[in-house]
C-alpha cells in the first residue's frame, strides 16, 4: 500500500462526520445502516465522499476493526 492509501486509511480513522444525523462521530464509528444507506443516495462529492465510499467497502467486508487502532489517542 502506498503512502496515500495509508493516510486515507488514516483519515478514515480521525475524520468525524461534518454534517448529518452523525455529525461530529468519527466516520470509523458511523453506524453500517448509515453507511448502506449512503451507497444507496450516492456519496457527496469531495474528499469526504472519498472517505465514505471506502468505509462502505471496508464495513461491507468487516474490516473496521483494522481501522480503529489507528486512531488518534
Amino acid at each position: 500500500m502506498d503512502n496515500n492509501g495509508k493516510n486515507e486509511l488514516i483519515r478514515l480513522a480521525n475524520t468525524p462526520m461534518p454534517f448529518g444525523k452523525y455529525k461530529g462521530v468519527l466516520l470509523i464509528d458511523l453506524p453500517e445502516t448509515y453507511i448502506v444507506w449512503f451507497h444507496g443516495q450516492g456519496f457527496p462529492e469531495g474528499q469526504i465522499g472519498k472517505l465514505l465510499g471506502l468505509l462502505y467497502e471496508i464495513k461491507l467486508n468487516g474490516l473496521e476493526d483494522l481501522i480503529r487502532p489507528l486512531k488518534s489517542k
